[in-house]
């Protein structure tokens, strides 16, 4: 089944809205319309009146159908409808009284040629065909003042000036248009950057680490004299984890399917355990969820003592957001512990309240210099690793650090003020 590129959706001739559908329609009805008092005009001027219920006519349907039409498009019709305006101007020398009956249609359908232009065609085009349109529009009084018999200067001044004002004021609505249309294609753009950078945090925030672990798993399993039960027990925890990154997988995907639905945010936001109907509500993780993963973290063997310390309160003191990016800052520091410090015998996290109202949250571990530095991504690199968790804790009005500690091992510091 072909499916379109996202960035250049089709629009099927089938499903086009009922407006542009109806244009074809109205363009002809508008061409016939004024056309068709021609047939009425003095013999003797069924010429120059011919002549300018073409123009009329040319202009409306320029205003009117849908473009690109075949291989024209609304730039390339545009200007030529101005051009040949400006030049009947300049030519024309039928009887003064035959353009006052179709000039006011003529000037209506460059106006709206005029608004089209301005507001659609890109920005290297938008200004010259707009400026030639609204030329035309502009001095098209001229074609009947200039040749009023006994007319004076006054009358084609006037006419200039009641022209140019409507002119000024569709370009400037048409530019308006504009501006907020770019600002909206802006805001999409940003969104859908928003939503990759998402799904990304998600990826390393959550998968990344249960991956981990089931590699580190993987690899104690290998080590010769397990007994069963420490095998089975092995099994159980490398199927949990291969659950919940399949649960976080799951998210991500559905967050991408339905972009206005409550995906991962890179926050701590993901789905209930493993085996969540579809349609499950999701929840921001926090505090209260670190001894859980500090649970798993430890459940991992090889013995590796891993403690959990939360001063009384300090959930309450932050807000569900902050209290997620403090997660996902022990959750990271976790990861880099398994895979830059696997000598670690002992990890700590602690969670303390500080200054006015504010909560310092530690991970700490005994595992000496890492090989790696743990802080590998620069800011502003995708939002993952360290680096970028303290992007998103400086927008929460807090601190990360992070560094070797004495005798031997790493900490990570989170400073989180409260609500």
């Amino acid at each position: 089944m072909r499916t379109e590129s996202p960035s250049r959706p089709a629009t099927p001739r089938a499903v086009r809205p009922r407006s542009a559908r109806l244009r074809r329609p109205l363009a002809v009805l508008a061409a016939l319309v004024l056309s068709a008092p021609v047939a009425l005009a003095h013999p003797g001027e069924h010429g120059p009146a011919l002549l300018l219920a073409l123009m009329a006519a040319l202009a409306a349907v320029v205003a009117l159908l849908p473009w690109p039409t075949g291989r024209v498009t609304l730039g390339a019709a545009a200007a030529a409808v101005a051009g040949a305006s400006l030049l009947l101007d300049l030519l024309y020398r039928g009887p003064y009284r035959l353009p006052a009956f179709w000039l006011p249609f003529e000037w209506l359908a460059l106006l709206g040629v005029l608004f089209r232009v301005v507001r659609r065609l890109p920005d290297r085009w938008a200004g010259p065909v707009g400026g030639l349109v609204g030329s035309a529009a502009v001095v098209v009084p001229l074609r009947f003042a200039l040749r009023t018999p006994q007319g004076g200067a006054a009358g084609p001044v006037i006419g200039v000036l009641l022209s140019l004002l409507p002119v000024l004021g569709v370009a400037g609505a048409a530019l308006y248009l504009r501006v907020l249309d770019a600002r909206r294609e802006r805001a999409v753009e940003r969104a859908r950057r928003e939503q990759r950078l998402d799904v990304a945090r998600g990826l390393h925030d959550f998968v990344a680490h249960e991956v981990t672990g089931i590699v580190l798993e993987a690899q104690a399993g290998q080590l010769p004299g397990q007994e069963p039960e420490e095998t089975a027990a092995l099994l159980r925890r490398l199927e949990q984890a291969g659950l919940r990154a399949l649960d976080s997988m799951d998210e991500m995907v559905g967050a991408l399917r339905d972009p206005q639905g409550g995906g991962p945010d890179g926050r701590g936001e993901r789905a209930e355990p493993a085996g969540h109907a579809a349609g499950a509500t999701t929840r921001r993780l926090g505090l209260a969820d670190l001894p859980e993963l500090v649970d798993r973290f430890g459940g991992t063997g090889g013995g590796l003592r891993a403690t959990v310390d939360l001063a009384p309160g300090a959930a309450e003191l932050l807000p569900a957001e902050t209290q997620a990016t403090a997660y996902a800052v022990v959750l990271e520091a976790l990861t880099n512990i398994r895979r830059h410090a696997p000598q670690a015998t002992e990890v700590a996290v602690r969670a303390v309240l500080v200054g006015d109202g504010g909560v310092l949250v530690t991970v700490t571990d005994n595992g000496g210099p890492a090989r790696k530095p743990r802080l590998v991504r620069r800011p502003g690199s995708g939002g993952t690793g360290l680096a970028g968790l303290a992007a998103r804790t400086a927008a929460h009005g807090g601190s990360l650090t992070a560094g070797p500690v004495e005798p031997a091992g790493w900490r990570v510091g989170c400073t989180l003020p409260g609500a």
